[in-house]
């Protein structure tokens, strides 16, 4: 963050180093600063909006993905009664699947392909298939549905208990729409350039307030309150969006390896491998 935000502050402190030297120089160019008083305290609640906006996205994400983490070990939990000891295959191929899941996700929502290294253990031709499918991840839980449906036509359990399985399926879904739609849904554009415009014109303006009262020491208190300001600013940039790999966004990585290696430690022990 402090890459970004220095950069903005580093261009006011130079304008307000000019400013001062204009004032002690050429002639005095101070104003009254009642108005930046009044103005900053308008522009600091607006700043929390904007940084309580996007963390209440960061955070909804965040109980998105927890749901997720629990819905493929309530999936692998269930199902492990009925098909780990009678039909070990069917089982591995349902968690391997599962554990599949999480990386379609989060692929999808970085706009990559990457299906996570669990698909080496899985058919080519099954992986490629949900490789150049139009949503990896909706592919990756048909597979499930359908290895579910297989073990009810083998008759491990009952239509009703197929139906209660893929309950586990259809929330995984509803948690990826959340983060869809989170993800599609961009802050208001309007009032993102209006807080920027009104950043700029008050940290650029702000030396003719200072001036007169601290000297040539406004252009370092104009760098300082800039450099608040727009890190607030940044922050809710960083934040509002956090399916990346940047330092601000969610674990994504992290978190699909746990689910991973949680799941593939219910396999048989023959057949599980966590990484």
């Amino acid at each position: 963050m402090l890459k970004s935000v220095a950069q903005r502050p580093g261009v006011v402190a130079l304008w307000a180093t000019t400013v001062v030297t204009f004032h002690h120089y050429v002639r005095p160019v101070g104003i009254p600063n009642t108005m930046h008083g009044l103005v900053g305290v308008a522009l600091g609640l607006l700043l929390v909006f904007r940084t309580n906006s996007s963390y209440d996205r960061f955070w909804e994400d965040r109980k998105l993905w927890g749901g997720i983490v629990n819905e493929t070990r309530n999936l692998a939990r269930a199902s492990s009664v009925f098909l780990r000891e009678r039909d070990p295959a069917l089982y591995r191929t349902l968690v391997q699947w599962s554990a599949v899941f999480p990386y379609a996700a989060a692929s999808g929502l970085r706009g990559d392909k990457d299906l996570g290294p669990i698909t080496a253990q899985l058919p080519p031709e099954e992986v490629r298939q949900v490789g150049t499918a139009q949503h990896a991840a909706l592919a990756v839980s048909q597979r499930m549905s359908e290895a579910l449906a297989e073990g009810r036509r083998r008759g491990h359990y009952t239509e009703y208990t197929q139906m209660a399985l893929d309950q586990n399926v259809q929330q995984l879904i509803d948690y990826l729409g959340g983060c869809e739609r989170i993800h599609k849904t961009p802050m208001p554009f309007a009032y993102m350039v209006h807080l920027r415009r009104a950043l700029v014109i008050y940290c650029g303006s702000l030396p003719f307030a200072l001036v007169e009262t601290f000297g040539w020491g406004a252009a370092v208190a104009t760098f300082l309150l800039s450099y608040v300001f727009f890190g607030i600013e940044e922050i809710g940039v960083e934040i509002e969006d956090p399916f990346g790999t940047d330092e601000n966004d969610l674990p994504l990585d992290r978190i699909c390896g746990v689910i991973q290696n949680n799941l593939l430690a219910l396999l048989p022990s023959e057949t599980a491998k966590p990484d």
